[in-house]
């Protein structure tokens, strides 16, 4: 029949049918892949990527899952039995007593004027004073005349008592008008220890205390402060910091000037130094810390720190945050990331026990049980992701790559008890960095406002680990010099 189809030609629509199917089953894949990478972009947030808390939407915020790598402790929410509280009780010495008198007899209504009383019951308001007016000291050069040559003598400011605390602001020339140490310390307080812009510091300082300074002068007082530890505190810092055992690093990026620059910190348990710089390796190695230390340097996975001559630990938050990533897109696809990050987890609490039982390492077979366990997971996660070729799947066998190449540092917390698991000490220090910024409108003025920040700062948070009051330690900064740590960590 001539219309009836030959049969190459019944072949020839059979190809170009397979080979549209074929077309449909590719643009399929790629849509399904497509749409599987938006999905995990879309699930990022602070916990399974690099990015910080305060990017995360505060409408769409998704509960936490129980994967913490803490341990319970058994305590019930709020306070805690044997805490002492701040409870007040009731004062011997009030600065003043308001008698409430009964006027009638509430049974025969006769008035009771005159009648003596008693003290049946005692409420006590506490309360601030009005704002005090600041305290004004004058101090006068006086001019003696020499009974035998006449000649009239002059005494110096500097000839000052050594310990008036006022020395060192009356002798430097200027003004007849000073500001004294514990203003000066209050303003570097205010702007470095509760990270207030200098604006906002200096209407506080008023409000609290009656004394009027320009937002200039607070500046000043931080730049002042800065200055004076640059000169004994930062030195002696650096000394400390080169001769510990153990080094947390991080760096974190601050925008001042309408430029970014970044935050870098090297800290101890009772230390903390920050420098202002790039985030080039060269800029890290300007902390005049971390190019000669040789110890055990606990940092995340910036490539910057890899010139350094120490023995390097990296973070297990870091990792747990990228194993999560990879996890939360495809939790049936890539089960090799939960396998990893149990593992990881274990690790840490099996090194926890261990040092509540004062061991110096992990008994052997434990720790050739979570070698195996490590390996594992890695050969699981090859196995599942040899013939994909999703972005995922270039991600999670990128992340493979680094946990074979770096398995001696990832498992340092694991074969060193003195490693810390997380680097949770450094970012703890830099973080303040971010709140100044952000209380500030989101940048800084200037780079040298950025620089002196990161110094006092530093000075601060070391007191504070110390168990030093930091009004106290810039007070004694202002006056007798700057309080320095006496070692690396108290006896």
């Amino acid at each position: 029949m001539s219309g009836t189809p030959g049969v190459d030609e019944l072949l020839a629509r059979l190809a170009l049918l397979e080979a549209a199917v074929a077309e449909r089953d590719l643009l399929i894949a790629g849509l399904r892949a497509e749409n599987a990478e938006l999905r995990r972009r879309l699930g990022l947030d602070s916990s399974n990527s690099s990015r910080p808390p305060s990017s995360d939407s505060p409408w769409n915020k998704k509960p936490a899952k129980a994967r913490s790598s803490r341990k319970r402790t058994g305590r019930k929410p709020g306070k805690q039995a044997g805490d002492p509280g701040v409870s007040r009780s009731l004062s011997d010495n009030p600065n003043r007593v308001v008698p409430i008198e009964p006027h009638e007899c509430s049974g025969c209504r006769a008035s009771l004027a005159g009648a003596p009383g008693r003290v049946a019951e005692r409420r006590q308001v506490v309360d601030l004073p009005p704002t005090p007016a600041p305290v004004i000291i004058e101090y006068q050069r006086l001019a003696k005349t020499c009974p035998g040559c006449a000649t009239v003598t002059t005494a110096a400011w500097a000839d000052t008592a050594s310990d008036d605390v006022n020395a060192d602001v009356i002798a430097t020339p200027g003004s007849p008008v000073r500001i004294g140490p514990q203003a000066l310390a209050m303003c570097a307080l205010l702007t470095c220890g509760h990270y207030l812009p200098v604006g906002r510091a200096s209407a506080l300082l008023e409000t609290l205390t009656g004394l009027h300074v320009a937002t200039g002068f607070t500046a000043r007082a931080r730049r002042r402060a800065a200055k004076k530890l640059l000169a004994t505190f930062t030195p002696h810092i650096k000394d400390l910091l080169r001769n510990a055992p153990v080094l947390h690093a991080d760096e974190t990026t601050g925008r001042a000037a309408g430029a970014l620059a970044y935050v870098h910190v090297a800290c101890t348990e009772y230390l903390t130094l920050m420098h202002v710089g790039g985030r080039s390796s060269d800029d890290i190695d300007n902390g005049g810390v971390l190019a000669e230390f040789t110890g055990v340097l606990v940092r995340d996975g910036y490539a910057g720190y890899q010139h350094l001559p120490a023995i390097h630990a990296w973070c297990g938050a870091h990792l747990l945050r990228d194993l999560r990533q990879v996890s939360d897109a495809d939790p049936d696809g890539q089960r090799w990331a939960t396998a990893m990050a149990e593992t990881l987890t274990g690790a840490h609490r099996a090194a926890c026990a261990a040092r509540d039982r004062d061991q110096d390492r992990l008994d052997p077979s434990v720790l050739a049980t979570l070698t195996n366990h490590y390996l594992a997971a890695l050969a699981l996660g090859t196995a599942d992701n040899l013939a994909h070729t999703s972005e995922l799947a270039g991600k999670a066998r990128t992340l493979i790559r680094r946990f074979h190449r770096y398995q001696d540092m990832i498992l340092r917390f694991a074969t060193d008890l003195t490693v810390p698991w997380t680097n949770n000490i450094a970012e703890r220090d830099v973080r303040p960095v971010k709140i100044q910024q952000r209380t500030s409108g989101g940048c800084w003025r200037t780079l040298d406002g950025l620089t002196e920040f990161a110094v006092v700062h530093s000075y601060l948070a070391t007191a504070t680990k110390w168990g030093k009051d930091k009004y106290q330690a810039l007070t004694e900064l202002f006056t007798t010099g700057a309080w320095l740590p006496p070692a690396l960590a108290p006896s």
